[in-house]
């Protein structure tokens, strides 16, 4: 009976066909390039990551038939289309330069004695263009050359490192390498401090949470689940930045 609802509901699905590889396959049109890829026979063991486009390991580009434009997306958001030609690039080669941050300092020549390779860049805004996130990649690049790391880190701040921009620069530069090097320097010295964040640093250094944690590294697996599932007080899905829980003995 449960075999035969299946080849029901298989049979009901609007399937669509995409190319995985230069192989056709023949997928449900609501699926994602990802879950598509399973539903083909594909095993994700690499380039699958946090499946909700956070960890832009899934770069993907693709193309359809008579179409000279590349496509552009992550293979956890973006939905199947009709023939689809399907490529993954789940990690791209770029320079990644070697440096301690708290070596460096947050002058206006810092990235650009690092990468300073971004002064070939033509404006083309490939990278914009490919980018899965929406951000102005090319701005924010511009910002580094003028050497504003704060530009730079704020027009950056989404970007998930999938390498899709570096991908496609005409000029061979590394976009995701400068802003994540522009967004250490802006949050390590350029960045108002957080009053609570130095706060809990204090308390931590001063080993207000040392028994605690003993206590709970010292509690066997049954304790542990009792504690999680039993006795954890959820925060509410709506709640406001000023939630507390009842007991505030952990805060």
């Amino acid at each position: 009976m449960a075999k035969e609802k299946m080849k029901n509901d298989e049979a009901n699905r609007n399937l669509v066909p995409i190319f995985i590889m230069g192989k056709r396959y023949d997928v449900p049109d609501s699926l994602t390039i990802q879950k598509a890829m399973e539903y083909a026979g594909y095993q994700l063991v690499r380039g699958c990551g946090c499946r909700g486009g956070i960890c832009g390991a899934c770069g993907t580009i693709y193309r359809f038939p008579n179409d000279y434009k590349l496509h552009f997306g992550l293979a956890c958001q973006t939905v199947v289309e009709p023939n689809m030609y399907i490529t993954q690039l789940p990690f791209f080669p770029a320079n990644k330069a070697t440096y301690d941050i708290r070596e460096l300092k947050a002058e206006e020549n810092q990235i650009v004695h690092l990468y300073p390779e971004i002064y070939k860049c033509m404006g083309c805004n490939a990278c914009t263009q490919s980018c899965p996130m929406d951000i102005q990649v090319m701005e924010y690049m511009a910002a580094a050359i003028r050497g504003d790391i704060k530009k730079a880190a704020e027009l950056s701040f989404d970007c998930v490192m999938c390498g899709l921009c570096t991908s496609r620069c005409p000029a061979e530069e590394q976009q995701y390498n400068v802003a994540i090097l522009a967004r250490r320097l802006y949050g390590k010295y350029m960045m108002p401090k957080a009053k609570h964040l130095e706060d809990r640093v204090d308390q931590l250094e001063k080993g207000r949470y040392d028994d605690m944690l003993k206590e709970l590294m010292e509690a066997d697996e049954d304790e542990l689940k009792r504690r999680y599932v039993m006795e954890r007080e959820m925060e509410p899905d709506m709640a406001g930045d000023d939630w507390e829980p009842e007991d505030k003995q952990y805060l």
